[in-house]
Formats: structure tokens, sequence, C-alpha cells
């Protein structure tokens, strides 16, 4: 056998075990085997200073439990807390109770209600935005977070 030839099969040989590899990486990518999305942790972000210490979105009440911590050095009253499932910037459903937490304190619970949940056990992901006053100032600031979580019950 020549030289050309052995080098030929030998391309040929790998070649097909490579494209092989290839489709079965493409399948379970294209069925959603590999999807990060659904190895992702639990979270809820805010801005610096304050906390997400506990959260829950409820199917059965379609509503987001937020438990929020203030450390931003002065107490803050919220005007507002709305949930965007949208991902598009404008609240969806609208905290009724506003809180108010003084610093280094933790929120009572916080209850948004209204929301488009989803299914039990789905992937939940949208964004918190929040108008506040800090310190009782005059100066209203606005807060962008996001939470991402299963749906519970």
């Amino acid at each position: 056998m020549k030289k050309g030839q052995a080098a030929m099969e030998f391309l040929m040989t790998y070649g097909w075990a490579i494209l092989v590899v290839l489709i079965a990486i493409g399948a379970l990518a294209y069925f959603g085997v590999l999807s990060p999305g659904r190895f992702l942790p639990r979270s809820c972000t805010l801005v610096p200073g304050l906390d997400c210490s506990e959260f829950k979105v409820s199917s059965g009440a379609a509503q987001v439990q937020l438990f929020i911590r203030n450390g931003l050095g002065s107490s803050i009253d919220f005007s507002s807390l709305n949930i965007d499932t949208n991902l598009d910037n404008v609240g969806d459903c609208t905290s009724v109770d506003p809180a108010s937490i003084s610093d280094g304190a933790l929120s009572s619970q916080i209850n948004i209600a209204g929301c488009t949940i989803g299914t039990l056990g789905s992937r939940f992901r949208a964004n918190i935005i929040g108008t506040y006053i800090l310190g009782g100032g005059t100066l209203t600031h606005t807060m962008l977070g996001s939470i991402v979580t299963e749906v519970e019950s």
C-alpha cells in the first residue's frame, strides 16, 4: 500500500467518526439535553447594597414572594416594586404594599401578585423593577434586578 493511500484511508476513517460525533452532539443540543438553562441555580440579584435573602415563585397564588435585606447605609422607602416577566423593563405586576426597610434590616414578606407565572416546575425568569427614596430624601431612585428560579406550589 502506498503512503498516499494509507493517509487518505486514515483521514476518511477518522473523518466519518468525527462527523458521527458532531451529529450526535447536534441532536442532543436540538432536543434540549445540553441546554444550560436547565442546570442554572436559583438566583435573585438586585443592586449592590440590596439583597434578596429569600424568594419564592408560587403557581397556586400566581405571585412572587421576596424578602429584601437593606445594606445601603440608610433606610429606604419603596414606592413601587414590579415584576417584568416579558423582560422588556415594563412591570407586568406590582406589589400591593410597598415596603419600608431600615438600614441593615430585613423586610417583611413582599408579595407581588397577578403575575404570569407558568406551570408548576417550569423555569421562571423575570426582571425586578423598583423605585425607592433613600434615607427620607426627595430623590427617587430606580432599581433593576433579576430573578431566576423554578415555579413552586
